[in-house]
């Protein structure tokens, strides 16, 4: 079988014939890790074009070039499915980012709440893992990553036309499924998973008085918040998205 070609995200317009520069680190990885050489292939995406096959055409120690040739795959739209969490500590909130990336979400949002156990968000991190998770996996699209805002801002400015879904640990034990199928919409969908600690009260009361809520139960057994996060995009997709 030959090679899987290396898979590099990149920011230019992609098309036929066009030459793109690589950043430094991109340089890096490519000629001091990987040993590649001119003329050797690699595909390349931008999250808007589609993959492209393209041609190391220049690496030195200072510059780095691929030269695209053909279109491998057209772009892919997936959910429209905006991932709302309370910042976890630096390992799972990585793990977090790049499991939240090959669900198909298409925006990560850190929301700060009353337990949140980490409010210092360094957004460039959080890019960093969601395209190495695009790269890794196969996946065209890289979710947008917005800055931190607190639960109340972001329920007083919330877009009513979407759902949020609330993983609530104080829900009863109903089929989730059924729940989301209840809701079955085309309308556009959002998941919201709150701090290690649980939501206080008042802010789940807040949460339940809003029409544009839906509350589910994960199940019987306690979730980490990471773990929480996998459950709840995968019982989303099952239900609403991609995966029916």
């Amino acid at each position: 079988m030959p090679a899987k070609l290396q898979r590099l995200f990149v920011k230019a317009p992609l098309g036929a014939g066009c030459e793109v520069e690589l950043d430094r680190e991109q340089l890096h990885y490519l000629g001091n890790v990987l040993r590649l050489r001119e003329g050797e292939k690699l595909l390349v995406f931008n999250g808007k074009d589609g993959e492209w096959c393209a041609e190391l055409s220049a690496i030195g120690k200072k510059k780095a070039q691929v030269l695209l040739q053909h279109r491998t795959r057209p772009q892919e739209e997936g959910p429209d499915l905006h991932y709302l969490f309370a910042p976890l500590k630096r390992a799972r909130l990585d793990y977090m980012a790049q499991k939240a990336t090959e669900m198909g979400a298409s925006m990560l949002r850190p929301v700060i709440t009353r337990h949140t156990v980490a409010e210092r968000v360094k957004i460039e991190r959080l890019l960093a893992n969601v395209v190495e998770a695009a790269e890794q996996c196969g996946i065209l699209r890289v979710p947008r990553v917005a800055e931190p805002e607190k639960l109340g801002k972001v329920l007083g400015e919330w877009d009513d036309a979407r759902l949020l879904i609330f993983a609530d640990e104080a829900a009863p034990h109903a089929s989730p499924i059924e729940a989301l199928k209840a809701h079955g919409d085309a309308r556009p969908l959002a998941v919201l998973i709150g701090p290690e600690g649980g939501f206080e009260r008042e802010e789940r009361a807040t949460l339940l008085a809003k029409p544009f809520v839906l509350p589910i139960s994960l199940g019987p057994r306690v979730m980490r918040a990471d773990t929480a996060a996998v459950a709840a995009l995968a019982l989303v997709n099952a239900a609403l998205g991609d995966w029916q």
